[in-house]
């Protein structure tokens, strides 16, 4: 079981959104959580165009979700929305897999016009599924640099995502508390 759940819904295995994700995935581990890494890339495509939600890879993807104390997810920007196939995705998976998680939603678009696509697309996506979505994070392409281990070259958006990633990472350590009944 995994701390955190990193789930991307980007088709491609280089973008910018992917490098991101990863990033931000070895920023979880340095701070003692562990991690799994979900992408649409990996699941079969015949499960996502037949909605076979009861083939073995939706199942453990279900599972990781379920018992991931938080999620970060994120899509580039199709048309002004987040992937169809991370749609098809979350499509198989229970109406209430987020229940009470907190989420890390974040996008990647070419220009700041598709800035809102986060707030009016992803964002509801995830309430469908009873997540608990944070401000999350929007990236431009040109704020990204995927030759880099740390891929974002925009300061004040660095210091913005490190904020955000801090910002899921305290509410995981309060929820924790709270359930084993500590102080925090």
């Amino acid at each position: 079981m995994a701390d955190i759940a990193i789930v991307s819904g980007s088709p491609q295995s280089l973008s910018g959104l992917e490098r991101v994700l990863h990033y931000l995935g070895k920023q979880v581990e340095q701070k003692g959580y562990s991690i799994v890494h979900i992408s649409v890339k990996d699941v079969n495509s015949n499960d996502l165009l037949f909605g076979n939600y009861k083939s073995k890879e939706i199942q453990q993807i279900t599972s990781e979700l379920d018992q991931a104390k938080g999620v970060i997810i994120g899509s580039p920007v199709y048309k002004s929305s987040y992937t169809g196939v991370l749609k098809a995705l979350i499509d198989l998976l229970p109406q209430d897999i987020l229940q009470d998680t907190p989420v890390l939603p974040l996008m990647t678009g070419g220009s700041a016009s598709h800035l809102l696509a986060i707030e009016y697309t992803l964002k509801p996506l995830l309430a469908t599924l009873k997540g608990q979505p944070i401000k999350g994070l929007y990236f431009q392409d040109s704020q990204l640099d995927k030759t880099k281990e740390n891929p974002i070259i925009d300061k004040e958006l660095l210091e913005r995502t490190e904020k955000q990633l801090d910002y899921l990472l305290d509410k995981i350590k309060r929820e924790a508390y709270l359930i084993e009944g500590l102080p925090w």
